[in-house]
């Protein structure tokens, strides 16, 4: 005959046991975790592009060659410029500009005369590499806008137009040096043409 005890700690066992094994069961299928598979390869990360300038602000100084003749003639002038990603394939250019120059047009010294040339010129420039160098590219820059002549009776304003051929040297990703020639017609005005070099900071 069995013990007591042992009589009573039967029924206790065999409810545990139904118990378990209803927790761990649940719509036929046990609870247990099923074996992981392993993670999903993350895709590589794209490749990451070359990192390129999209906004230009630049200083420069040069010298007019006036005509007719050949009067050389003190010329400044400063602009931002911004590239804008819609515009890399036009044929044109791709970095819209806005700049402003003054010239001395007085008909004698260098510098300044009491007479002056002022511009204000919207343009498009187009940046392009030279095959064999990274520290060296080009650029074109077609520019329009007003010129204002002062020192006079009164102020005369004309239509301008402007084109540019240009190189830049390279010193570090945001900083360079502009070289350019320019060829520059304001209107009833001579044409001329003038020679620069000057800093610029990019971002």
């Amino acid at each position: 005959m069995p013990h007591p005890s042992k009589v009573r700690v039967l029924p206790i066992v065999a409810l545990a046991c139904v118990f378990t094994l209803k927790v761990t069961t649940f719509h036929g299928q046990t609870s247990a975790p099923a074996p992981t598979s392993p993670p999903a390869s993350t895709p590589a990360p794209a490749a990451t592009e070359s990192p390129s300038t999209s906004t230009d602000l630049f200083v420069m100084a040069g010298s007019d060659i006036d005509r007719p003749g050949s009067l050389p003639r003190a010329n400044y002038n400063i602009g931002i410029g911004h590239t804008f990603g819609f515009l890399k394939k036009d044929p044109i250019g791709d970095e819209l500009t806005f700049a402003y120059t003054y010239e001395n047009a007085g008909t004698h010294g260098f510098l300044h005369t009491q007479y002056g040339e002022h511009s204000e010129q919207f343009g498009v420039m187009k940046n392009f590499a030279i095959h064999g160098t990274q520290a060296v590219s080009g650029y074109t820059w077609i520019q329009t806008g007003i010129t204002t002549y002062t020192g006079y009776s009164r102020l005369m304003n004309h239509l301008d137009t402007g084109l540019s051929l240009g190189a830049i040297v390279h010193l570090s990703f945001h900083n360079s040096i502009w070289i350019q020639e320019s060829y520059s017609k304001v209107v009833s005005q001579p044409w001329y043409t003038t020679s620069s070099i000057g800093y610029t900071c990019s971002w």
